[in-house]
């Protein structure tokens, strides 16, 4: 799968005392990233929610390069490198114009909403998801 993009502002609310974004904001930014990426293949959070399962986030790892300020432009990527029946796992990063400032990895798991066990994800996200790598 190609590397989704998705731009971002840095607001005054994403920055610490020092005008620097906060290191959690980072982990909110790949979110936005993963979402829109989600709804460009047709799967907004409604159509997500709408079955009787839900993603939620295994594992997070993190490195943070060099800091975003007040008023940058960032863009933050989100790309597939593995998936299973019930995970998928992507590779994301945020720059500012050319400058790499934080890169991860998150894994994503497809959990049943009633037990929130592990469960097969829907046929037509699994589908789409492979059609677009």
């Amino acid at each position: 799968m190609s590397a989704f993009e998705f731009p971002i502002r840095v607001y005054i609310e994403d920055t610490d005392a020092g005008g620097i974004v906060y290191y959690v904001n980072y982990l909110k930014f790949m979110e936005r990233a993963r979402t829109e990426m989600m709804r460009s293949l047709g799967f907004g959070k409604t159509s997500i929610f709408s079955v009787d399962k839900m993603f939620v986030v295994q594992s997070v790892q993190a490195d943070y390069l060099a800091p975003a300020k007040l008023d940058d432009q960032l863009r933050v990527t989100a790309q597939l490198i593995k998936s299973g029946a019930a995970y998928l796992q992507l590779k994301q990063e945020v720059f500012c114009g050319a400058e790499l400032l934080c890169r991860g990895e998150v894994k994503i798991v497809c959990v049943d909403k009633q037990t929130m066990r592990p469960s097969v994800m829907p046929h037509e996200i699994r589908q789409a998801l492979q059609a677009d790598s």
